[in-house]
């Protein structure tokens, strides 16, 4: 473990996804946050993605890991809660190691590096081409239907708009899938008011034009005060960084941009976890230098948990800043199509679409919004 000198000695708190700390007092404790985090990096060695492809994700796949590293936090929230910590000795919990396997570098695993390449193809992106945050998301949102061991719902909002009355249509249980031979039959409590599926709120935006426009800055720190945060995607041009906190100016992030061997497990079996965990002191960047374009994320594992986001959103968000980052709204707008709940595509790519070039590894993103300023 390298030194913790590199957290600043400062009297300002320290918040980490909803917990706030002091770096003089509670750096112990801070650090042990820190390193629960799931991290995923760059790794190579892999079987080649769609069995032809790239068997390294270095160089394009670090806004992958870094969705990787959101949604894992929103599994470990799910099905260990926020206060667990991992231990560097072992003994990890049988749901750790479950949750892990979900982000193996191998085809069948729900959340890997090949299961997000291929079907990004299904948002215009080649394999090896470089994803932005909105992208990432869209991804999430479509791999998590095949997930029935977690039932995660990902609601991806839309022109900087997040409407309470489609969470509310997404999130109960929809029929549990009990087969019974062919025929799945439906839980006859699934109907009820009081199912709700654990939720993952991303919310894509821009901040700005070509830099964040520091009106926003207050905001985004409100965003990591929240009880349901969990992290931003964002970065700098080119470069995906997943955030987890700020202290002062300063944002803390993992930083995917580490090339380690691919990890081989037997399902059913304990992971070697020890390369899916940061040690070293915690990274900081400016605010400042953050490039506008980024992605909030938020779990809420229960009705409750998002009642109590929307009134902090309410309170610290929308009534206070004079540019508000998001809108929340109650009702669907009018104005745009209808919404429907996402569905499983009935196409799963060969993963034969390969980029041909390195031209197009570089795009910047022009799917967002501008922010009204």
């Amino acid at each position: 473990v390298e030194s913790t000198s590199y957290l600043p000695d400062t009297d300002e708190p320290v918040w980490v996804l909803g917990e706030c700390y002091n770096a003089k007092t509670g750096k112990t404790e801070l650090l042990s946050d820190v390193h629960s985090r799931l991290w995923f990096t760059y790794r190579k060695k892999f079987s080649p993605i769609g069995g032809t492809g790239p068997s390294s994700d270095a160089g394009w796949g670090c806004m992958l890991r870094c969705g990787q590293m959101i949604l894992a936090q929103a599994l470990v929230c799910s099905q260990l809660g926020r206060a667990w910590r991992w231990r560097a000795e072992g003994g990890q919990p049988e749901k750790y190691h479950r949750i892990l396997h979900c982000f193996l570098d191998r085809k069948d695993s729900c959340y890997s590096i090949h299961q997000m390449a291929q079907m990004g193809v299904g948002e215009g992106k080649s394999v090896g081409e470089w994803y932005g945050p909105n992208t990432v998301a869209q991804v999430l949102k479509k791999l998590a239907l095949f997930d029935d061991w977690n039932s995660l719902a990902v609601y991806v909002s839309m022109d900087n708009t997040v409407v309470i009355e489609d969470i509310s249509t997404e999130t109960p249980e929809q029929a549990c899938s009990h087969t019974d031979g062919h025929r799945a039959t439906t839980c006859p409590h699934s109907q009820s008011h009081s199912d709700w599926r654990p939720l993952l709120l991303v919310i894509p935006l821009r901040m700005g034009i070509n830099h964040i426009n520091p009106v926003y800055i207050q905001a985004l720190k409100e965003c990591f005060k929240m009880p349901q945060s969990c992290g931003v995607l964002g970065g700098k041009p080119n470069l995906a960084y997943y955030f987890i906190g700020f202290v002062g100016e300063e944002l803390i992030y993992l930083d995917p941009h580490t090339t380690q061997s691919a990890v081989e497990a037997e399902a059913g079996s304990g992971v070697d976890d020890q390369s899916y965990h940061c040690l070293r002191s915690p990274r900081r960047m400016k605010i400042t230098n953050l490039d506008p374009s980024v992605a909030l994320g938020f779990f809420c594992k229960s009705e409750d948990d998002f009642d109590s986001w929307c009134n902090l959103v309410q309170q610290e968000i929308q009534m206070k800043r004079n540019l508000r980052m998001f809108e929340l709204v109650e009702n669907h707008p009018p104005h745009w199509p209808p919404f429907v709940p996402p569905t499983k595509p009935e196409v799963q790519t060969t993963g034969a679409e390969f980029i041909e070039s390195t031209d197009k590894l570089f795009e910047s993103e022009e799917e967002f919004e501008i922010l009204n300023v």
